[in-house]
């Protein structure tokens, strides 16, 4: 029993330091723009537009459009991953005080973050712009 409760001591005491808290705002802000995309994706679902469950009015997807859309989820979630991967090489070598590596990996964390942002604000503006 005495392990649970080091174990449960441990973890309270990862949720004081700083970088554990970024590392649940960066899933949290990488499931949220997920989500934020899912829910337009399902509004030109053509099922759910022929059951009249989808609530807005969006012109009907090309094959070209749907393949693009589902590429763009799988680089979306490659460099999301990729961010959060970068981010916990930071972490790691900034605890081993190795300062050359985890400046280039903070550099290669922020740029998959902006790549993932990219795509997903992208994916965001196309949905706006093709739903009315």
């Amino acid at each position: 029993m005495k392990w649970l409760i080091d174990e449960i001591s441990d973890l309270l005491g990862q949720l004081k330091q700083w970088q554990t808290w970024l590392g649940i705002g960066l899933v949290s802000a990488f499931a949220g723009l997920a989500y934020l995309v899912a829910t337009y994706a399902f509004r030109t679902d053509a099922v759910l537009i022929f059951v009249h469950r989808a609530g807005a009015a969006c012109r009907e997807l090309t094959n070209g459009t749907i393949i693009a859309m589902f590429c763009g989820m799988i680089f979306f979630t490659f460099t999301a991953v990729l961010t959060l991967g970068e981010f916990q090489r930071f972490v790691e070598y900034q605890r081993h005080a190795a300062h050359r590596e985890a400046r280039q990996s903070l550099i290669w964390c922020i740029i998959w973050g902006v790549v993932a942002l990219g795509i997903a604000v992208g994916a965001l503006v196309f949905f706006n712009q093709y739903c009315r």
